[in-house]
Formats: structure tokens, C-alpha cells, sequence
């Protein structure tokens, strides 16, 4: 199993976001509507160099409902330099999960976790809940909820790791 899954992730600051090998379901945008795609392995080491935010959220969520805008935002604003949002939706009935994406559309990818079995992985305790990873793959800081209020701090966040240097071999 990889480090970052061997316990929760949250008990080092220090693990690596390795390979997160869970077969989960990928939401994909339509033109006007979403579909789901098959199973497939999602793997955090693919996006080794990148920022890379891990968003929990679930339908009937009011903060997810607000974050949502704002992590688009962030979307359109880092992704050329670096930026990766993966949205993990946790509702067991992948219609409701359906609907709030309908309603509130997402620009990043949404993986679907209806066993909960990644939120598990990370120790979700709260809606939404992310993780953002720094280039190095390394756990750098996790946001429980989300507070308007709070926008430019995790902003921030997301600027000083796209600031450090693209680390080419970590590790090694």
C-alpha cells in the first residue's frame, strides 16, 4: 500500500502522496450534462510537479455548494501554472451527485467514491475537506469546511506551493 495510505495521511506532514491505487468511478463532463465513465485507478504519482488539491464534497453539503465557484476560480487562475483540482464526491446515490453538478457545474475532474473508502484513506471528518498536495507530492496543508471569509488564506496556499520550484526526481 502506498505511504500515504498506510495510516492517515494526516499523522505526517511528511508523506508522500505516492500512488493511490482505488478503482473509483471518474465523472466526466458532458456538453450539457454529466456522464460516468468506467472504473479506473486514480494515481496521485501521475500528477508528481503539480499543486495538486483533493476536494471532498458531497450533494448535501452547503459550504461544497459554495466552494465549488471558488475552486473553479482557482481552476481557471492556476491551472496553466501547475494547478490540479480532483473533486472526490462521497454521496452513496450517484444521481444526487449527478444533479449538484448540474446545478453547480465543476471545470476539474470528480472522481466518485460512493464506498467512502478514500475519504476513509485520508481521515475525512468534515464536508468539504481538502488536502493540497505541494510538487514534491508531499501532504503540505488540509482545509476542514469551507468559509468565504477564508478564500484569500487558501488561495495563498495554493500560490506559495505553485512558487516553489518543480521538483524533478523526489526522492531519489
Amino acid at each position: 500500500m502506498p505511504a500515504l495510505l498506510t495510516a492517515n495521511p494526516l499523522s505526517s506532514r511528511h508523506r508522500t502522496a505516492g500512488a493511490i491505487r482505488r478503482y473509483i468511478y471518474v465523472l466526466v463532463a458532458g456538453l450539457l450534462a454529466y456522464s460516468w465513465a468506467p472504473a479506473h485507478s486514480l494515481d496521485l504519482a501521475d500528477y508528481r510537479g503539480k499543486v495538486v488539491v483533493v476536494d471532498f464534497w458531497a450533494s448535501w453539503c452547503v459550504p461544497c455548494r459554495q466552494s465549488f465557484p471558488w475552486l473553479n476560480a482557482m481552476y481557471d487562475e492556476y491551472t496553466d501554472d501547475g494547478l490540479v483540482i480532483l473533486g472526490v464526491n462521497t454521496d452513496v446515490d450517484a444521481d444526487e451527485a449527478q444533479q449538484f453538478l448540474e446545478e453547480i457545474p465543476a471545470k476539474f475532474e470528480i472522481v466518485y467514491d460512493p464506498e467512502g473508502e478514500l475519504a476513509r484513506e485520508f481521515g475525512v471528518v468534515a464536508m468539504p475537506s481538502n488536502y493540497v498536495f505541494g510538487r514534491d507530492g508531499e501532504l503540505d496543508t488540509r482545509h476542514l469546511g469551507f468559509l468565504r471569509s477564508r478564500r484569500d488564506e487558501y488561495e495563498a496556499v495554493i500560490q506559495r506551493l505553485i512558487a516553489e520550484p518543480v521538483v524533478e526526481n523526489p526522492g531519489d
